[in-house]
């Protein structure tokens, strides 16, 4: 199923907006976030993904100018020497990017990178460039969604709050839907290491559950790994893949459905 929307991609949450009514005609575009969302748009393994982050560098990541499987090869070796007992947190720094597959697949990098935030209530401070790209959004003019709140509870718990799309998003779902065997920490630091109003600004303070804040620390962890291994001295690949591939097998065997 395509969406027709227009430029404000937050539309594609809100079944009760008339898109022709929201549209911008000037810059008219086929959303198809659905089509990833129902897990069918590929079959392949968790190395085999890897392997396709070869042909990908993120545009918004200043540190980074090479493939991001080396990145994701340098974050879980960071991972390693600190927390050599968990072999599942090893797994996960080779994971986290995975879902920038989605810039190879045919979806624009401003859809797919960058960081995250909820949509369906007011941005928040920390969220970068609020001040200077929100201000067409038809949200902030709804009494629905423009306050702290918006459509949510206090406390509801992040389960529940509607993320931007991206490739922390897809990915998650992806590990759902194939039934990845690790534990919830790991689920929290793939879905919400872009979150960076909540696990470094401190905001939507309001939406988080008591295990939201019980998680945070974990993000917050993995974020160290994922900002400063960044470095141009790139990992010997070929000799860590058995390592990895053993921890997929425990994990996440198989082909998986992308």
């Amino acid at each position: 199923m395509k969406v027709m929307v227009g430029p404000d991609p937050s539309l594609v949450y809100r079944p009760d907006v008339d898109p022709e009514v929201a549209k911008d005609k000037a810059s008219f575009r086929n959303y198809t976030h659905a089509q990833f969302g129902g897990f069918s748009y590929k079959k392949m393994t968790v190395m085999e993904a890897v392997d396709l982050l070869d042909g990908l560098v993120d545009e918004s990541d200043p540190d980074v100018d090479f493939p991001n499987s080396f990145h994701a090869f340098q974050t879980a070796e960071g991972i390693r020497k600190a927390h050599p007992d968990k072999d599942w947190f090893h797994l996960v720094g080779l994971l986290h990017d995975l879902g920038k597959v989605l810039a190879l697949f045919g979806e624009p990098q401003w859809a797919v990178v960058g960081d995250t935030f909820p949509v369906g209530c007011r941005p928040q401070a920390s969220v970068v460039f609020r001040d200077s790209t929100f201000q067409d959004n038809p949200d902030l003019q709804d009494p629905r969604y423009s306050t702290e709140l918006g459509m949510y509870q206090p406390h509801c718990g992040l389960d529940r709050v509607l993320m931007s799309w991206g490739h922390d998003e897809y990915m998650y779902q992806v590990m759902k839907f194939n039934k990845f065997s690790l534990p919830p920490e790991a689920f929290y630091m793939i879905r919400f290491h872009s979150f960076y109003p909540w696990h470094t600004g401190s905001d939507y303070q309001q939406l988080c559950s008591q295990q939201d804040l019980a998680m945070l620390p974990w993000v917050q962890e993995f974020n160290k790994f994922d900002l400063y291994t960044k470095c141009p001295d790139l990992p010997d690949v070929d000799k860590l893949r058995p390592y990895y591939q053993g921890l997929i097998d425990k994990y996440c065997p198989g082909i998986l459905s992308w």
